[in-house]
């Protein structure tokens, strides 16, 4: 081990007792009251040794701010080199940074807020473009000319995208956007898996509600259907009193609003009053006197006795 090793792990005897200035510049950069008591001191070289105090910030547990000195060589005065808050063993760290695509949750998004696509997206492939080579039994490849002139079809020109209008019923461009094709890129099979994954997840057959529930929504009164690949396991609940409405439902789930669950019956209608006009009903304002439990004439047995 050289000389210049030992010297720089032994502490400078004026950088180590310089605890007042450390403690001045880190309660500079903080404020009085949360630097805290003296933790300790590391040299870090020739005369230069780094004073630990105790950071008492609240949210910041386990961090300490740390003053580093220094003193010229055949120096007195020492110096006061930086004064930063460092993080300690056991202190209190933020999460590792994560992109925000992958932070996004459901729900995330507010008015205003812009989720933009990632061009790669598993979730979408491209839609109907115009521009793909024509299979050899299309009706609009060289062989089929005849035929779409005899048809009678109207071909669009450039794809569907770039089109100033709508266009014509029979033609090529027609037909895509009637089955929703139309669009720059539509659903692939992992976005309809991903999708169907997550709808039966929230509203399926496994959960707690549709276990209990006295039937399915497939013989539902308020499900709608919906189109599409996912029509053939989905719909809409309409039910309002339903924990799923305006919700996409399996058609597996089922809740206690179902349509034909129960028939509320009628409520019983009670009977006309009868009243009888013919007769009149005495009604004594005084009560008669033998209608008590207690004769009104003395009892001449108890007379004797002196009671009353």
């Amino acid at each position: 081990m050289s000389a210049a090793t030992t010297r720089s792990r032994t502490p400078d005897r004026l950088c180590a007792e310089a605890i007042d200035l450390a403690r001045t510049a880190a309660e500079e950069v903080a404020y009085p009251g949360i630097v805290g008591e003296h933790l300790g001191m590391v040299s870090e070289g020739d005369r230069v040794v780094t004073h630990y105090f105790e950071c008492k910030e609240p949210g910041y547990r386990g961090w300490r701010w740390a003053s580093t000195v220094a003193r010229a060589s055949r120096a007195k005065v020492v110096t006061l080199d930086e004064t930063v808050l460092l993080p300690g063993t056991d202190a209190l760290l933020a999460p590792e940074w994560v992109p925000w695509s992958e932070r996004l949750r459901p729900g995330d998004m507010g008015p205003g807020d812009l989720l933009p696509t990632d061009a790669e997206d598993l979730r979408l492939e491209p839609g109907f473009s115009g521009e793909d080579e024509p299979a050899p039994n299309s009706a609009i490849s060289d062989d089929m000319a005849e035929l779409v002139e005899a048809e009678d079809i109207e071909l669009s020109a450039g794809t569907p995208a770039n089109l100033p209008m709508a266009p014509r019923r029979g033609s090529i461009a027609a037909v895509a956007e009637e089955l929703g094709l139309r669009r720059a890129r539509v659903l692939s099979r992992y976005g309809l898996h991903v999708a169907a994954d997550r709808w039966e997840e929230a509203y399926g057959p496994k959960t707690a509600m549709a276990q209990a529930a006295p039937a399915t929504c497939v013989s539902c009164g308020f499900l709608n259907r919906i189109g599409g690949t996912l029509g053939q396991a989905f719909g809409v609940c309409a039910n309002e009193f339903s924990p799923a409405d305006g919700h996409v439902v399996s058609l597996a789930y089922g809740c206690g609003g179902h349509s034909e669950a129960a028939v509320m019956p009628a409520p019983p209608r009670p009977p006309q009053p009868v009243i009888d006009e013919t007769r009149v009903d005495p009604f004594p304002l005084r009560p008669s006197p033998d209608s008590g439990s207690v004769s009104a004439a003395p009892d001449e047995s108890t007379a004797e006795l002196g009671h009353s």
